[in-house]
């Protein structure tokens, strides 16, 4: 099998990566490495009018920041001689056929149809014309667009995830896949594409499905053999409507990324949210891989929940060990260890977080005193250094027995004296990483 997997994700370059289209790269990278396969990337940026080179950039920095890079890598616009010959030799075997009607004709047809109760399907009227006749429209100043001949049959193929589709190609209209300008439709450079770079499995969303049925028919019309199909269920947003490249920036790629989310949480929730596997983080896309089974999609659509990102992203840099996150420490010059990260990563909801907690550590900390005399007594019971985890235990039992003091009374003064903040990390951990000096200047006052 891993000899001939090669998938491909194959976005337009005309808008921001979001969290629901980024499932098709996802799911294709995951599904190769697992067959031990090739994942592609393929601009299909046929649409000169909205694709930029902006967009492509952003869609390679994107999946880059996901670490789902590619081993094949093409662009439409480098292949148009080859749509051209493949739209040439479907036009020789009569599969493509022009059609003259303006936009306006082909609106006037439909609300016919419409109103007669009849599906808006094309009539195939270009078909009846001779050649003179298409010679006089030419010569008028029409220019024919291109339409693919279907079947008439239905177009049957066993799916991966939806199970066995038929497609009815009576109730389709004959696709366009040249425009009048010249221009190719995203279906025709798709198929070639497929069989050119030799596609063996197409996974997409379930809103394609209509489409292969047609891809299909090009492919053997091409004298291909289709690859295999999975289409998987659409991820709405939160309100329960479908994610748009233009009007959900927020779930975009690159806003995650400056919200400081991590990428393989990202990774962890996508690839298992529409499944019956439990959401879990994994540090790796190969440890992801490993249980990645494209099977257990269900075919009901769900939705992006940012609070289910939100507890995966904190869990799983609650299993990050220090080894993983020095050079990021180190970067943030918040670099005080292997037992502060250890003290602190419980509490981190973000990686950025871990400032705050340096902070805390390091000062200045402009201490709460709620009881000044209390917190005057703590300072006097510090017990000398060297401090470590159990003492913190032991310095609380004695002011404990001291005070009289217990439960939150006891350690609520300490934590806002100690820490400046009503919350945090355990601090049998962070006392010994604040340290003598510092924790007896704080619990008299001193901001330090």
């Amino acid at each position: 099998m891993s000899d001939r997997v090669i998938v491909r994700f194959a976005p337009s370059p005309t808008g921001r990566l979001h969290v629901g289209n980024v499932r098709a790269a996802l799911f294709n990278y995951l599904f190769a490495k697992k067959a031990g396969g090739k994942f592609m990337l393929r601009l299909d940026d046929t649409d000169t009018e909205r694709s930029t080179e902006e967009f492509a950039r952003a869609i390679e920095t994107d999946l880059a920041w996901l670490g789902l890079h590619h081993d094949i890598f093409a662009r439409q616009s480098d292949r148009i001689a080859d749509y051209e010959a493949a739209a040439e030799r479907l036009k020789s075997s009569g599969h493509l056929y022009p059609c003259y009607e303006t936009a306006e004709e082909l609106d006037r047809k439909r609300k016919r149809q419409l109103a007669q109760k009849k599906p808006p399907v094309y009539d195939r009227a270009a078909l009846a014309l001779s050649e003179e006749e298409k010679r006089a429209l030419e010569a008028s100043g029409r220019r024919p667009h291109w339409r693919f001949r279907l079947d008439g049959e239905q177009t049957a193929f066993d799916d991966l995830i939806q199970g066995h589709i038929a497609i009815d190609a009576r109730s389709l209209s004959d696709p366009v896949l040249i425009r009048e300008d010249g221009r190719f439709l995203y279906t025709l450079p798709s198929v070639v594409d497929d069989i050119d770079f030799a596609i063996s499995h197409v996974i997409r969303g379930a809103d394609h499905i209509t489409n292969t049925g047609v891809q299909i028919q090009i492919a053997r019309a091409l004298g291909a053999v289709p690859p295999a199909y999975a289409h998987y269920s659409l991820l709405q947003g939160p309100e329960g409507r479908p994610l748009s490249k233009r009007e959900d920036a927020a779930f975009s790629l690159g806003a995650l990324r400056e919200e400081g989310y991590e990428p393989m949480a990202v990774n962890s929730l996508l690839a298992r949210l529409g499944t019956s596997d439990a959401v879990e983080p994994r540090l790796t896309l190969g440890e992801l891989a490993a249980g990645f089974d494209i099977s257990h999609f269900g075919r009901a659509d769900i939705r992006f929940d940012p609070a289910d990102l939100d507890k995966v992203n904190a869990a799983l840099l609650h299993m990050l060990p220090y080894e993983a996150v020095m050079g990021r420490l180190a970067a943030a010059k918040c670099d005080l260890g292997p037992a502060f990260w250890d003290a602190v990563k419980p509490n981190l909801a973000r990686f950025a977080d871990v400032a705050v907690w340096a902070r805390v550590v390091e000062g200045p900390v402009e201490p709460v005193i709620e009881d000044g005399e209390f917190a005057a007594e703590a300072a006097a019971m510090l017990p000398p250094e060297s401090w470590g985890t159990e003492t913190w235990g032991l310095w609380t039992e004695a002011l404990k027995g001291r005070t009289g003091r217990k439960g939150r009374s006891l350690f609520m003064p300490l934590r806002l004296a100690l820490t400046g903040l009503d919350h945090g990390p355990e601090l049998k951990n962070l006392l010994p990483l604040i340290g003598r000096n510092r924790a007896e200047a704080r619990l008299r006052g001193l901001t330090l």
